[in-house]
This record gives structure tokens, sequence and C-alpha cells, in this order.
């Protein structure tokens, strides 16, 4: 058996409140993943070009702050 089946099958045997308590772990973990490769693009420039053109709409006035 796989280990994401055997995962699968323990999670199916959660109560309610566990499953809740590992479905907010995951989506914590999720974010903290997405947080970090964000970090990482902005630190190698990756995001140099879309700063820039949001910066432009700004100053052209065809964007306005949030």
């Amino acid at each position: 058996m796989r280990k994401v089946d055997e995962i699968e099958e323990q999670i199916q045997s959660l109560s309610r409140e566990e499953f809740a308590e590992l479905r907010d772990w995951f989506i914590e973990q999720d974010w903290k993943a997405w947080d970090a490769q964000v970090a990482t693009d902005a630190a190698s420039g990756k995001l140099d070009r879309l700063v820039s053109e949001a910066k432009a709409e700004y100053d052209s006035g065809r964007a306005r702050k949030l």
C-alpha cells in the first residue's frame, strides 16, 4: 500500500474535531510554503518586472492605492 493511501485511511478515521485540526494545520503549511516561494522569487528578482509595471500604472493614474 502506498504511503498516501495509508494516510488517507487514517484521515478518514479522524473525528470531526481532529479533521478540523488537521485541515487548519495543512492550510497553514500551504501558506508558509507560498510565503517562502514569494520571498525567494522577490529576492531573486523574478518579481521586479511586475513591481515596475504596478508602480507605472499607479503613477499614471490607471491604478489606485488599496
